[in-house]
């Protein structure tokens, strides 16, 4: 079968859009704060709400992907939750308005790439699961790029009001095509088990893999979604333009990395060490911005492409998970995983709320800024060390 198909890259394009809703907070950060009086710890709740509200809804999402099949799964959603919450945005005039779109967009982005996994692991053999995983996340990573500088541009060209509703009424476009083009394996046969969540989590293989599911995207997630805009604004005075393209750059660095784990690991050897590698990599990256609380520009610009470089290991954790699940449980087991994996984004989005604002109310903006990469570094060096745990993939 065809790598590329109109239904995949349909769905690369709402995954493209998904990966936009969840970074563009961070450039928006200065006018949203002037012209609805949106804060830092407002954006951090709004954000949160958008990994929460895709994680939830990962639980139904893989028992729609089974039932009633990518199509109308993906088509839906994207159109009644997506569209909506891109249209709720436009109207927004004050900061709860922003909790209420992003939930929704959290909504309607949640089955995005998971339909095209599905696919993937059920018409495709699981050793190019990795590879494909990889370039499906490489490619709808360009939603990143999009919601940096171009965002910017388009704000001061046109108004990020007016923005946001072309962003609505290409969501619902995008909806429509994935309606159009998008084919649904082959059910399976009526003889099969039907899975549950109990006899996933029975899975032993998945025990210790769980823990770093849930911390390995937080970082690069959270920093690149929300926290870059802040720091760069209030520890080196970036201005609006700068900000967009310093997350321009860990945006591209991202698309890079997630097309370059998969050759990695067939170079390295192995999924289970190439994600070793990787995670402590961001490890140590984290760990620099700790302990250099006031960088320069350049530097700064330099460590936050490198968490974006080295923080692309989920596609490859995705795929080690997926070498453990039988053909019932593809659909509701990809889903699960990214459950964890969304909803430690989205944990970790709120619990940076306070401890920014106690580190603020203590330290200066660089030593509070420094305490929070320390926030995010110590659960992924405690999920590093329980992922040694993991056995090797079943299907490498």
């Amino acid at each position: 079968m065809p790598a590329v198909s109109a239904g995949i890259v349909s769905l690369v394009l709402a995954y493209v859009l998904s990966q936009f809703y969840r970074a563009f907070l961070a450039v928006m950060a200065p006018v949203l704060q002037a012209d609805i009086g949106a804060s830092p710890g407002d954006l951090a709740l709004s954000s949160g709400l958008w990994f929460i509200a895709f994680a939830l809804m990962q639980i139904p999402v893989g028992g729609w992907l089974d039932r009633f099949g990518p199509r109308r799964t993906v088509a839906w959603m994207l159109a009644l939750g997506g569209a909506g919450g891109a249209a709720v945005f436009a109207l927004a005039s004050q900061p709860w308005h922003l909790h209420l779109s992003l939930s929704l967009l959290g909504i309607g982005c949640a089955p995005a790439l998971m339909g095209s996994y599905y696919i993937i692991a059920r018409n495709y053999p699981a050793a190019r699961f990795g590879t494909l995983a990889g370039a499906v996340v490489g490619f709808g990573s360009l939603g990143n790029i999009l919601g940096a500088a171009p965002l910017v541009g388009a704000a001061e060209a046109f108004g990020w009001r007016p923005t946001m509703w072309g962003l609505a009424v290409i969501t619902l476009a995008v909806a429509a095509l994935i309606g159009g083009t998008v084919r649904d394996p082959d059910r399976l046969s009526a003889d099969s088990p039907q899975g549950t969540f109990s006899e996933i989590l029975r899975l032993r293989a998945l025990w210790f893999i769980l823990p770093l599911f849930a911390v390995n995207y937080a970082a690069s997630g959270a920093i690149r979604g929300l926290w870059a805009g802040p720091w760069l604004a209030d520890v080196l005075d970036a201005d609006a333009r700068t900000i967009g393209n310093v997350a321009l750059a860990m945006g591209l660095a991202m698309v890079v990395g997630n097309f370059l784990v998969g050759p990695a690991a067939r170079l390295l050897g192995g999924l289970r060490r190439t994600i070793l590698i990787f995670t402590a990599a961001t490890c140590a990256v984290l760990a620099a911005m700790w302990l250099i609380p006031q960088p320069s520009l350049g530097t700064a610009t330099l460590l936050l492409a490198l968490v974006g470089l080295s923080g692309a290991a989920y596609p490859l954790l995705m795929a080690h998970g997926r070498s453990f699940l039988p053909p019932h449980l593809v659909g509701r087991g990809v889903t699960f995983l990214n459950m964890f994996s969304i909803g430690g984004v989205g944990a970790m989005q709120f619990a940076s709320r306070p401890v920014f604002e106690a580190s603020q109310s203590a330290y200066p903006a660089p030593q509070a800024y420094a305490m929070l990469w320390l926030f995010f570094l110590i659960p992924l060096v405690i999920g590093l060390v329980l992922y040694f745990r993991t056995p090797e993939a079943k299907h490498a």
